[in-house]
């Protein structure tokens, strides 16, 4: 048997991918992320299959089940919000498996922030303005940040920001970066990008508090910052085109062409 961390995307069901979808629809055991996985996703499952929600497990009672289901050999379905990779808490669990010899495999699945981007329309890297995104978050309830990754920190990049787990905390947000981005740079706050309630709501480091304020948004929101946002993109910054297309660059699959730049 075995394990498989599958990542179900960032809420939409059409948004978890053929293989993971494809894994739920054979695995007779079914473990998901109730708080974050749409029941739709189930609907792939067996209907005979044994389906639990882990949200209110710890994780002693989840590897349990999981061992139950491994000296069965019925193949397990875990299903994580998002991608597994990001603040998935899969780590743990793998360290577990591999103590009890029980295989396992990762599925990857479609991340909030990718979700969050192409919902804006938005590219989150554009020549000249940022060629750099940061995946982080803050320090709320959750474990510490490790030395060297505090937000003022990763603030000097000027790179654009995922910001993730950290709407209760953004006061901080906002004292942290304002000194290096400045108050007018733009800030979007994503809640439940890609479900039927999604929401975003727009503004800038100096006013997104008081636009976040009364919203009732407290959980499963995404903060991303950067010029990248901009409203009025072309007009500010006047980026330039990516040289990938352009007629003067060649490569191996586009060889100079004697017309070429005339």
């Amino acid at each position: 048997m075995t394990v498989y961390f599958i990542g179900a995307g960032p809420g939409a069901p059409d948004l978890i991918t053929l293989r993971g979808r494809d894994l739920i629809a054979r695995c007779p055991v079914c473990l998901y992320a109730g708080s974050l996985v749409p029941r739709e996703i189930l609907a792939h499952a067996p209907d005979t299959a044994e389906i639990t929600d882990t949200a209110p497990l710890h994780l002693d009672e989840i590897i349990d089940r999981i061992s139950l289901a491994h000296a069965a050999g019925h193949d397990i379905a875990r299903v994580h919000s998002g991608d597994p990779s990001l603040y998935g808490a899969i780590g743990e669990q793998m360290r577990r498996l591999d103590a009890l010899e029980i295989p396992h495999e990762i599925v990857p699945g479609v991340p909030a922030f990718a979700a969050a981007s192409a919902a804006l329309g938005r590219e989150l890297t554009l020549p000249g303005v940022s060629q750099t995104v940061i995946l982080t978050r803050t320090s709320v309830r959750a474990s510490d940040m490790p030395a060297g990754e505090e937000l003022a920190n990763l603030a000097k990049s000027g790179a654009t920001l995922a910001v993730h787990l950290s709407i209760n905390n953004l006061a901080n947000v906002v004292r942290d970066l304002t000194p290096h981005y400045g108050g007018e740079c733009p800030v979007v706050v994503g809640y439940r990008v890609s479900w039927p309630d999604e929401r975003f709501i727009r503004g800038t480091l100096d006013s997104i508090r008081d636009r976040v304020k009364g919203s009732g948004i407290t959980r499963t929101a995404l903060i991303l910052v950067g010029p990248v946002l901009a409203e009025n993109l072309a007009e500010e910054f006047g980026f330039e085109d990516s040289r990938l297309y352009a007629a003067s660059h060649h490569h191996v699959l586009r060889p100079a062409r004697q017309d070429d730049g005339k």
